[in-house]
């Protein structure tokens, strides 16, 4: 199905890249500038785009259409306080908030698992961001380096859009939130992203 979402992510890992790797900022800008305009038309001109953004500005104008799932994922959040009504004990999920053990599984955990679940989890992914970097950083050779980096920026992004979507501070996409949304391919690939990063790890602890 058309996926402008992964896309982009795409898109901003590669740029991403081409920066860490050294290309002149004049090029880059240009590259980007370049692509706002279709980037622009492949919003503008599909309806369901146009609704995300209309619903994304005004979710309450939209409650019983396109925003729907945000509402119902404040509902979410909101319901959760401090600590949460108990993992497992989510009322959002049952028919109420579409795609909730996906694109929207931040939400169960904040109903669930309360302030406290959501931020822990928030903590995890930056540790995992800076431990990458870290690795990447560390790395004997370019192709480590730039490898390392573009597995923990995809992750990384990844879980920044997903929790964005569902706070509402981003239009809704199909993002799926890395290590905890439900996905057995996406688990697998993460998984497999985790173990190339221990495998630079271990290449430049083997480079002393």
């Amino acid at each position: 199905q058309p996926d402008l979402g992964t896309v982009v992510l795409l898109g901003m890992v590669a740029l991403i890249l081409l920066f860490v790797a050294g290309i002149r900022i004049i090029y880059l800008g240009g590259l980007v500038l370049s692509s706002l305009p279709a980037l622009y038309f492949l919003v503008a001109g599909v309806g369901y785009r146009q609704r995300r953004i209309l619903a994304f500005l005004h979710p309450w104008q939209h409650a019983s259409g396109a925003g729907y799932q945000i509402i119902q994922s404040f509902l979410a959040l909101g319901s959760g306080g401090i600590r949460g009504v108990g993992l497992g004990e989510s009322r959002q999920k049952l028919f109420y908030l579409p795609a909730s053990y996906t694109d929207f599984i931040f939400s169960i955990v904040g109903e669930e698992l309360g302030f406290i679940g959501t931020v822990s989890l928030v903590v995890l992914f930056l540790v995992f961001l800076w431990t990458g970097i870290r690795v990447a950083y560390q790395s004997p050779d370019l192709f480590g380096y730039l490898l390392g980096i573009g597995i923990t920026v995809a992750i990384s992004l990844q879980a920044i859009i997903n929790i964005g979507v569902a706070t509402g501070s981003l239009p809704t996409k199909g993002i799926s939130l890395p290590f905890i949304s439900f996905g057995g391919s996406s688990l697998l690939f993460n998984m497999m992203g985790v173990g190339l990063l221990l495998n630079i790890s271990r290449r430049h602890k083997g480079a002393k």
